[in-house]
């Protein structure tokens, strides 16, 4: 099984749709339909990431930035070069 990967990650809340902005390498940028409010921003970020890396929320764990827009999420399941191209597809 492949090391956890970390995902650099700054979102812009209370965007018109939740979408991945920009890729370069593990360094995204994010826009997230849902309000910084009780967790919703976090949740609606887990849900995108899970959706464009195709994999269980339960692979991802937000490790730091909870109450920030600069986050840090861990990921397992996928290598490097794997969660890499992915997010560089997701870009809209």
């Amino acid at each position: 099984m492949s090391a956890a990967v970390r995902i650099s990650i700054r979102v812009k809340p209370r965007a018109s749709r939740s979408r991945v902005l920009r890729a370069e390498g593990l360094d995204i940028e994010a826009s997230l339909a849902a309000p910084p409010v009780d967790g919703a921003a976090n949740a609606e970020l887990i849900e995108l990431l899970a959706s464009v890396l195709a994999v269980s929320k339960s692979s991802l764990r937000l490790v730091q930035g909870e109450k920030a827009k600069n986050k840090l999420v861990e990921l397992k399941g996928l290598s490097v070069d794997e969660a890499t191209t992915r997010l560089a597809a997701a870009v809209r």
